[in-house]
Order: C-alpha cells, then structure tokens, then sequence
C-alpha cells in the first residue's frame, strides 16, 4: 500500500505584527544609539527566542521601574504601562522609550474618555496579563477586569446605563464576543467601543487557523506559553477541528510520537515570534516526510508603524539617512527576523 501523502498548511498571515515589530526595532535602534546597557521593563514582547537574542545584545529585562539605575535609559514594553510607571521613571530621571503598540495605546485612550465622561468600564481580559494592567491603571476607579464569559455573573456597575466594554487586544475574538453577548443580556444599553479593540494580527492568525483547521490531524504553534494571542491559536484550531494542537517555542520541542498517523500538519506562530523558528519546524516536518508545503491565505498584512518619537528624533540628530530609519520601523534588517 502506498504511503499516505504526508503535507504541510502553512498559515498566512503569521508570525510578527506591526506592533511587535517596532518593539523589537525599538530595542535594537535603542542599544545602536545608546549603547549597552539598555534596561526594558518588562519582556519587550513575549518571546522567549527574542528576549534570549536582546540579551546577547545587551539588554536588561527588569520587572519593575525600580530595579533601573537612575539616569539610564529604559524602554517600556509593547503591551503598554500605567501612568504611574511613567511617574515611577520621571522621579528616576530615566530617559523612556515608549514602545507600547499603537493599538494598545488606542485602547488606553478610549478608557480615559469613557472614564471622563463617568463610565463603568467593563475591561475584558485575563487577570494579571500586562496589557490589562497598563490598561486598568489609566483609571483605576472606573474599571473592571472581566476575565471571560463565566466572569460575566460577577459584574456590577453603578448606573446600567452608563457602560462601555472594552479588550485586551490578544484575545479569542469568539470568546469575547460570547462575553459581550452575556454582558449584553444583563446590561442591555452596554456600550461598544468606538472602533474594535482586538487587533488586526491576531484577528487575522485566528481566521487563518479557522479556515484550516478541519483539514489538519495536527496543528503546531510556535509561540511563547506566556503569550495570550499564540495560546489562542492553539484553542481555536482544536475548537475548529483540528484533532491535537501544541504550542511549542523551538522545532526541538516537538514530540515525534505527535506525527504518528498525521498526514496533514498544520503550522502558524504567534504575533511575536520571527519567522525564523516557524523554519526551524518547517525544516523539522521537511526531514520526516512533511516536503510538501501548501500557504493557506487569509488576509493580506501591510501595516507599518513608525518608531517612537525619541528613537526617530535620535536617529536624525546621529546622521542616519531617511531610507536607514525607513527600513529600520519595520525590522527588514534585524537579526531577529
């Protein structure tokens, strides 16, 4: 009997986003200027491979504002802070770098405007996920986490009719929006955000796992096990039919034992893992079986940000040429790509 053709759905779009992008380029343009040490507060996005790889470069990851010199230079996360971690850097006179994605900080905007206009902010999220923190802390006194649709029981609000619900922006967007849809039933003039808060990427990574995952006996996600929007995917393919999923950093974290009986693998990564670890797997499946590789597009991907305003205004004034810093906001060089 022949062998059963072995294949690869190889998800697109996948892997960086513009937002993790310009974190990443942020770091690196950062310690090109500055010089080493640069100080991140908090994992500039989360990845362990691109963490590892900044390291190795000279930057040092810190949990708190605190544990950064005085007068050094500190970069602040894409998943965003809280107003008082920018106060915490001020009284440390530290030079900061903004690296929050454009997207998050569109969602801190939206919670000061509902909070001046005295809203119940509904935030829905995962509790203790950074994002969210740096979220809540934009006003503290008006909102409160709703950590999914089991949570929807727990919500109390002053005035019914003055709610708004907002997201973390690396959620499911099915189970968000079941969670609206019970916050709906028991505060019916619940408001919608202005514009959809989950971003485009991970939108974009869950349609192309929708679309493939019935066809798949397995779907292997490379991403990080702290990274909310690479998690995601994995639940999706199994909700979606996929029949086994894993989450996996590195190709040599796979279990050979998962392919036994597989003749169709499914492959995505995570909004903040390079391209390179999705070929490592690639090149894994490749050397038992799995040539055969088939792109599975859902969603054509051309936004860009630019750097933060410090990192562009420094690149000027050290003589860079229009095109460097161009090429530089979205990482067509890095050594992490």
């Amino acid at each position: 009997m022949a062998e059963t053709t072995k294949r690869v759905l190889l998800a697109a779009p996948r892997g960086y986003c513009a937002g993790v992008d310009r974190a990443v380029v942020t770091v690196e343009k950062a310690l090109d200027l500055y010089g080493a040490p640069v100080y991140v507060r908090k994992e500039i996005v989360h990845n362990k491979h691109v963490v590892t790889t900044l390291q190795q470069r000279g930057a040092i990851f810190v949990d708190e504002t605190d544990e950064v010199p005085e007068g050094a230079t500190v970069v602040f996360s894409a998943h965003g802070v809280a107003p008082v971690v920018h106060e915490e850097a001020r009284a440390l006179s530290l030079r900061t770098i903004d690296a929050t994605c454009p997207l998050v900080t569109k969602v801190h905007r939206e919670a000061v405007r509902f909070a001046d206009s005295d809203f119940d902010i509904l935030l829905i999220g995962h509790e203790g996920h950074e994002e969210v923190v740096g979220t809540a802390g934009e006003a503290p006194e008006h909102i409160q986490l709703v950590d999914g649709p089991d949570d929807v029981d727990n919500v109390t609000v002053r005035d019914p009719e003055k709610v708004v619900w907002l997201s973390q922006t690396t959620l499911s967007v099915d189970e968000t929006m079941e969670t609206v849809r019970r916050l709906r039933e028991r505060f019916p003039k619940l408001q919608d955000p202005p514009s959809d808060d989950i971003c485009y990427a991970t939108q974009n990574r869950q349609l192309a796992v929708k679309q493939m995952a019935a066809d798949c006996d397995l779907m292997i996600v490379v991403g990080s096990r702290n990274s909310s929007n690479s998690v995601r995917l994995v639940e999706v393919a199994l909700e979606h039919g996929t029949r086994a999923g894993h989450l996996v950093d590195y190709a040599d974290e796979i279990d050979e034992s998962w392919l036994d009986g597989v003749s169709t693998v499914g492959v995505t990564s995570g909004a903040s893992v390079p391209e390179i670890l999705v070929r490592g797997v690639l090149d894994y499946l490749a050397a038992r079986g799995f040539e055969d590789v088939r792109p599975v597009v859902a969603a054509e991907e051309s936004l860009m940000f630019a750097l933060p305003n410090e990192i562009r205004r420094d690149l000027k004034a050290a003589g860079m040429s229009d095109k460097m810093r161009h090429d530089g906001s979205f990482a067509e060089t890095s050594a992490l790509r």
